[in-house]
């Protein structure tokens, strides 16, 4: 009889970890909403692999996919950010006035 969180090795459940680091890569490569669906399948994984139901094998695995989605939304929130001081410090220059008069020929 096995303890309780403890990885026993019969019928073990599939690994989630390398979709997890797959997909955390693609967020940070392309795609960043698909970052949210690697860092719940690596949370998920790691918590499978505390309670003794996953191989602890893919436990580092699942820690990059984890740190990996998590800089990707770091990121995003940073670009976010960006863009929406890179919008208001253009508004308040009136950057969008020149840019209307240009449009109608400065008239």
């Amino acid at each position: 009889m096995t303890t309780p969180g403890a990885y026993s090795g019969a019928f073990p459940e599939a690994s989630q970890a390398t979709s997890a680091l797959i997909f955390s890569i693609v967020g940070l490569v392309c795609c960043p909403f698909a970052a949210i669906v690697g860092y719940i399948q690596a949370k998920a994984e790691l918590q499978a692999i505390t309670a003794g139901r996953r191989d602890p094998l893919n436990q580092g695995t699942a820690n990059a996919a984890r740190i990996i989605a998590i800089v990707v939304g770091v990121l995003t929130l940073l670009s976010i950010l960006a863009i929406v001081a890179l919008i208001a410090t253009g508004v308040s220059f009136g950057v969008f006035e020149e840019l209307r008069d240009l449009d109608t020929g400065g008239f």
